[in-house]
């Protein structure tokens, strides 16, 4: 198991707009897709106008198939088509847990699975 860090950075003002969106369009096919964030954050001190999340998958192959059914959804292409012009920068890392904290991280992912109460 991994987790996929993406970082984005967006124009000042830009981020508040970006998140609008997101919970409008995005989330849905995303989680759908790619099942729950492990974490989704705002930059408040530092670099400021950044999102990161943070994505659990089983295997690279498993990464690759759901990006590929979510790259699929018209609902999420369309939300990038506006989603883009908002962003100035992303970065993208591949994070591999500890060895202490693996079993953690799979509580976190199945928990997430869980619908809400």
């Amino acid at each position: 198991m991994f987790v996929e860090q993406r970082l984005y950075t967006f124009a000042p003002g830009n981020k508040d707009e970006f998140v609008r969106l997101y919970e409008a369009e995005g989330r849905e096919p995303q989680e759908r897709h790619l099942g729950l964030p492990v974490g989704y954050y705002f930059s408040e001190i530092g670099p400021l106008n950044q999102v990161t999340t943070l994505w659990a998958y089983e295997t690279l192959n498993d990464r690759v198939e759901r990006r590929e059914r979510l790259f699929k959804d018209p609902g999420w292409t369309s939300f990038l088509k506006k989603a883009r012009t908002l962003l100035v920068a992303q970065e993208t890392r591949i994070l591999t847990p500890a060895q202490h904290f693996r079993d953690r991280l799979k509580t976190i992912v199945e928990l997430g699975r869980k619908p809400s109460p």
